[in-house]
């Protein structure tokens, strides 16, 4: 199985446009104002329509207001939410497009059952647990903790990068990893080589 590819937090069409040239699956927009990865509506919408067919453009929210969700699926025209938040299942399923749910992991939660919650969901996002972090954060997290039985494809992220990822994917064996601060130069700007060597390894972590 060929492990699929999302990098998240673009802030510029160049950078997305040469991921998608490397071979990434999607790219990730974050409407999460306190983010330093935050996009306004205008620029994002630009990098949605720059990429080529066939590459995804997921827009991100963190707890945000349903009218928020609304605007930026009227312009930007995403074709996956990840809801990065405490979202319930009711809030995800309203928008009535595919989402993702993101769970940041940490000791003591059930994460068989909070996928079943979020059952219509494409997958399921684990993340490193950070307290006041929503994501992005650089960290991992114990990949001990994922249970072999989750219901919901695995999108593994949290402290990924080109070092690190190849035995991530040997390891959990998910669906898609999701990288974000592993392949940056500060935070919200990409490193053409960091995404370049990032996308390689992914493709060959079973060669």
């Amino acid at each position: 199985m060929r492990t699929r590819i999302k990098i998240c937090g673009f802030t510029s069409v160049d950078a997305a446009v040469y991921a998608a040239q490397q071979g990434v699956d999607a790219i990730g927009l974050v409407f999460y104002p306190p983010s330093p990865r935050h996009v306004e509506i205008a620029q994002a919408s630009l990098i949605a329509r720059a990429v080529p067919a066939f590459v995804s453009s997921v827009a991100l929210f963190v707890d945000a207001d349903v009218a928020t969700v609304a605007k930026v699926i009227e312009q930007v025209r995403p074709g996956l939410l990840q809801f990065h938040g405490n979202e319930s299942p009711v809030y995800c399923r309203q928008f009535n497009l595919p989402y993702i749910k993101a769970v940041r992991v940490k000791q003591g939660l059930d994460l068989v059952q909070y996928a079943l919650q979020f059952h219509d969901a494409q997958g399921i996002l684990l993340d490193a647990y950070v307290a006041g972090e929503a994501g992005g954060t650089g960290h991992g997290f114990d990949w001990n903790l994922i249970p072999a039985n989750l219901p919901l494809p695995l999108i593994l992220s949290g402290g990924l990068d080109a070092n690190n990822v190849g035995a991530a994917i040997r390891r959990t064996h998910p669906w898609a990893v999701d990288v974000s601060s592993g392949v940056e130069a500060s935070k919200g700007i990409k490193d053409a080589a960091k995404v370049a060597q990032f996308i390689h390894e992914v493709n060959n972590a079973y060669r």
